[in-house]
């Protein structure tokens, strides 16, 4: 298999694993703390692949997460666009940040993507959500850096761009 077909199939399947990490059950006491898999993922590949993650793109990932997860169509695929729109906007700046500050920008681009879910969802008719609900920002950030390094050293290993 050439190192292109492999870089392919490396990159749709990290965001088709994200898909997929996103349905996956937890207890209801940590369900809180699930983080937002799509957003971390489209996240690592605007800032390691310019070229790669569109907007377009972005928006088809959010319309098959709300799909899969049987929300109102559309609401996932507003917040990753918005996401990878500000990521590719200062990606020249993120890329050479030190990890812990890029850690930070993460949780900042999550919580902008929790407002924006909590706006879609009042103007749905929605109820406030419970404080717990803003967890799931914290500990995506504080992945952040293993999700990182264990993309790239992986991206490495398999030598692909």
């Amino acid at each position: 298999m050439s190192r292109q077909r492999l870089s392919q199939w490396w990159f749709a399947g990290t965001l088709v694993f994200a898909l997929l990490s996103m349905l996956v059950p937890l207890p209801g006491v940590l369900e809180p703390f699930k983080p937002y898999w799509p957003a971390l993922f489209l996240l690592y590949w605007s800032l390691e692949s310019e070229d790669r993650v569109t907007l377009g793109l972005a928006f088809m990932i959010g319309l098959g997460a709300d799909l899969l997860n049987g929300v109102v169509l559309g609401e996932q695929a507003l917040r990753l666009c918005a996401l990878v729109f500000i990521a590719l906007r200062f990606r020249s700046r993120l890329r050479f940040f030190p990890m812990w500050q890029q850690a930070l920008a993460v949780l900042a681009l999550l919580l902008n993507d929790r407002i924006l879910l909590l706006l879609v969802r009042l103007l749905a008719g929605a109820s406030l959500p419970p404080a717990s609900w803003w967890i799931s920002p914290f500990v995506g950030a504080a992945l952040w850096p293993f999700l990182f390094l264990l993309l790239d050293d992986l991206r490495a290993r398999l030598r692909i761009q």
